[in-house]
């Protein structure tokens, strides 16, 4: 049942999307979110042709103060359902500090607990000196580099109309003492109808690292609201036994008009 950590997996890296590089790349506003947002997602997981709910995982957004720096404190927590806890329990928590004038993180923190295996992680990015301290030392990073949480808010304020289906998207992100150098697809759009409803989104594929749950590549499909807020609504994805989908289930606090949503379930 290890599958189930897709909800971390899934939500806090493969959601963690577009980085658009370029001269606006370390310093986009925030137009998409605000504090006080909370965002919930749930988790299936399908066997055979059959979905079972599987967990959750919820983002929320504070403002608060860093070293004397305003930053949103964004959370992402997630778990399984408990009936599920003797086969495979999930708890994992993730928190990333932002710097409210550019959308740089800096401060990250990984908190994982998923049957047997425990991960914690405290990163301090140092953006002078383009290094990030971690427990085990100093990493080079590039200029623009993002944790796996802070790309999900950073994408979230791109101009998906400015780009072409087919487009690649390129981005830099830090995890496990590592650089990674990553890009997703611009499919296009395309209307959706996912477990909360009907939805105008934005279709995307994220290129994959090749792991024990995912397979490398493309084969993800990803759908984000065509709208400001640009909140992913659904994902897709193949997994090593199986597939997963992940559905926004619940959405408070939003900056804009959820003007993409169609009609509810």
């Amino acid at each position: 049942m290890k599958s189930i950590s897709a909800i971390v997996c899934v939500l806090l890296i493969t959601l963690s999307l577009p980085l658009r590089a370029g001269d606006d790349f370390c310093g986009i506003k925030n137009h998409a979110f605000q504090a006080g947002e909370s965002i919930t997602f749930r988790v299936y997981y399908t066997l055979a042709g059959v979905y079972i709910s599987a967990g959750e995982a919820t983002f929320t957004v504070a403002l608060e103060d860093l070293n004397g720096k305003p930053v949103y404190h964004v959370t992402g927590s997630g778990k399984n359902y408990s009936f599920l806890d003797n086969f495979f329990k999930v708890r994992d928590k993730y928190e990333s500090f932002i710097d409210t004038s550019n959308l740089q993180p800096l401060k990250f923190i990984r908190n994982v607990s998923e049957g047997s295996y425990r991960k914690y992680e405290n990163i301090s990015f140092n953006k002078t000196a383009n290094t990030a301290i971690t427990n085990s030392g100093v990493f080079k990073t590039p200029e623009c580099v993002q944790d796996v949480l802070s790309t999900m808010y950073y994408a979230r304020n791109i101009d998906y109309d400015t780009l072409q289906p087919g487009d690649k998207i390129p981005f830099s992100m830090f995890l496990d003492n590592q650089v990674y150098n990553m890009y997703i697809r611009y499919v296009g759009k395309e209307t959706i109808k996912t477990k909360y409803g009907k939805f105008h989104a934005i279709k995307i594929k994220p290129l994959l690292i090749k792991g024990t749950i995912f397979e490398g590549g493309e084969k993800m499909t990803v759908w984000i609201s065509d709208d400001a807020n640009h909140i992913p609504v659904r994902v897709e994805s193949p997994i090593s036994v199986g597939s997963v989908k992940v559905d926004m289930m619940d959405f408070r606090n939003r900056r804009a008009p959820l003007s993409s949503l169609i009609s509810l379930r």
